[in-house]
C-alpha cells in the first residue's frame, strides 16, 4: 500500500491574545467552574483578520518551502470551516489565489462543525491512496474564527454562552498531504467513525452560536467511546493503553478532554483515579500544550493537539498517536498514525510556541473595544474599509515574514494586502 500522511503541517495563531483568567474575573464567572476549563489564553481575532488570512498565513511557509515542481503537484485545496464568508463561494478560491498555486487544481469547502478538518484530511488521504494522480499533493486548510457579538450592558459587555467566551479561539492549520509522510504517517484503513443527529451546538445564523453544553458533553463522551470501539473492531489486537504512545483529542477546552480520558480509562481498563491522572499527564497533556493557549478553533483543534504532541513528545523510536476528532451535530472519528524523531525535527522548524509567544497581549478595555467593532465585517458585509491602527503601532513590530490581512470589502469581494 502507498505510504500516505502529513508531509508538512503548520498552525497560525493570529496577532493578539487575551489572558482568560483576567477575562473570567472581569466577567465575574464562577472561579471553581472556570478552573475546570484548563485554559490559559485565547487568540482574539482582529477586525482585519478572517478565515482567509488565517488559512493563507498558516499555509504560506509550507508552500514557500516547496520547489516550483512540487508546488505544481498540489492538485486539491480543501478548506474546512464553519466560519465561511459566503453561502456559495468557497474560501478555498481566495486561499488558492493568494498562495499563487497552479490553476489545475480542485478547490472546494467542507462544513461539519469541528469534524470538518478531519473530514478534509481523510478526503485528501483517500485521494492520494487512490493513485489516480501519482505524486500529487493535497493542501487541507482547517480555519475558524469566533467573533462574539457583544451587547453593551453598561460598564461591561455581555456575551452569550459566558463559559464559551473564555474557551473560543481563532486560528488555522495547514496540512500538506502526500506520499511523503515525513511528519505523520497515517495508519491507512485504521479508522473508526460514528455519528448521529443531535442538537448539541450549532450556528443557526452566521455570526452567532447556540446550543446545550451538557448535551454536547454527553455527545462527545459517547462518540469518543463508540468511535474507538469501531476502530478496535477493524484493527486486530488494539488496546487503548498499549497501542498508542500518545493521544490527541479534539479540545474544546481541557476539562472536556480530561473528563473523556477519565471515562475511557475507567470503562475500558478499570484504572484507578491515580493511574488515570498519571496516564493523562504522560499521554494526553503534551497535546493540550498549544490548545490551552489558543482556545477552541473548531476543525483545526485536533491538528493543534497533534502538533503539541509532535513538538513536545519524546520520539527516540517511532511512536503511534491515536487521534479522536468530534464535530457537533454530530460526527466523530478515531484514527492513528506514526511519528518519528526525524519527523519531530522537521516539524519543529515552524516554531509554533515562538509564534504564540509573539502575539500582542490585549487589555480588557481594548478587548471590549474590539467586541464593539465585531459587526464591522460580519457575514454578508457588502462594503468596508479596515483600520490597521485599531491597535496603534502593532505593525511596527519587526517581523521576518509578510502576513496577509483584509484591507477592504468592495461589493462583497474581499481584497487583501501583504504587510
Amino acid at each position: 500500500m502507498t505510504s500516505v500522511g502529513i508531509e508538512a503541517i503548520n498552525f497560525y495563531s493570529g496577532l493578539a491574545y487575551l489572558n482568560v483568567k483576567e477575562l473570567a474575573e472581569y466577567r465575574k464567572l464562577d472561579t471553581t467552574r472556570f478552573e475546570n476549563l484548563l485554559m490559559e489564553e485565547k487568540t482574539v481575532v482582529l477586525p482585519y483578520e478572517d478565515p482567509i488570512t488565517y488559512g493563507v498565513n498558516a499555509a504560506k511557509p509550507i508552500v514557500d518551502a516547496l520547489s516550483e515542481d512540487e508546488r505544481n503537484r498540489i492538485e486539491m485545496v480543501i478548506t474546512c470551516t464553519e466560519s465561511g464568508i459566503d453561502f456559495g463561494k468557497s474560501i478555498s478560491t481566495y486561499i488558492h489565489h493568494y498562495l499563487g498555486l497552479n490553476r489545475n487544481c480542485r478547490l472546494f469547502e467542507l462544513k461539519n462543525a469541528c469534524y470538518s478538518g478531519t473530514a478534509g484530511f481523510q478526503m485528501a488521504i483517500n485521494f492520494i491512496l487512490s493513485g489516480s494522480s501519482k505524486g500529487a499533493k493535497a493542501l487541507v486548510i482547517a480555519t475558524d474564527i469566533t467573533r462574539f457579538m457583544a451587547v453593551d450592558g453598561g460598564e461591561a459587555l455581555t456575551a452569550d454562552w459566558s463559559f464559551a467566551e473564555p474557551s473560543s479561539g481563532a486560528g488555522a492549520a495547514a496540512i500538506l498531504v502526500s506520499e511523503k509522510p515525513y511528519v505523520f504517517q497515517i495508519d491507512a484503513g485504521a479508522n473508526g467513525y460514528y455519528g448521529f443527529e443531535v442538537m448539541d451546538t450549532c450556528r443557526p445564523i452566521p455570526d452567532s452560536e447556540a446550543g446545550n453544553s451538557d448535551l454536547s458533553l454527553l455527545s462527545y463522551l459517547d462518540c469518543c467511546e463508540q468511535s474507538f470501539l469501531e476502530y478496535q473492531k477493524r484493527v486486530e489486537g488494539v488496546s487503548y493503553k498499549d497501542t498508542f504512545d500518545y493521544l490527541a483529542y479534539h479540545t474544546p477546552f481541557g476539562g472536556m478532554v480530561k473528563g473523556a480520558h477519565r471515562s475511557m480509562m475507567r470503562k475500558l481498563l478499570r484504572y484507578s483515579p491515580a493511574e488515570i491522572e498519571k496516564d493523562f499527564k504522560e499521554r494526553v497533556m503534551p497535546g493540550m500544550k498549544y490548545c490551552q493557549r489558543v482556545g477552541n478553533v473548531m476543525g483545526a483543534t485536533i491538528f493543534l493537539s497533534l502538533l503539541g504532541i509532535i513538538d513536545c513528545g519524546d520520539f527516540p523510536t517511532p511512536k503511534r498517536i491515536g487521534c479522536f476528532s468530534y464535530g457537533s451535530g454530530c460526527c466523530s472519528e478515531f484514527y492513528s498514525g506514526v511519528v518519528t524523531e526525524e519527523g519531530q525535527r522537521i516539524q519543529r522548524k515552524y516554531a509554533i510556541e515562538q509564534q504564540l509567544d509573539s502575539r500582542y497581549k490585549l487589555s480588557m478595555d481594548l478587548y471590549n473595544s474590539l467586541l464593539r467593532q465585531s459587526d464591522l465585517v460580519k457575514f454578508g458585509t457588502r462594503n468596508a474599509k479596515l483600520d490597521f491602527e485599531v491597535i496603534p503601532g502593532l505593525f511596527n513590530v519587526d517581523r521576518k515574514e509578510k502576513l496577509l490581512y483584509l484591507d477592504q470589502i468592495n461589493e462583497f469581494h474581499r481584497e487583501y494586502v501583504w504587510i
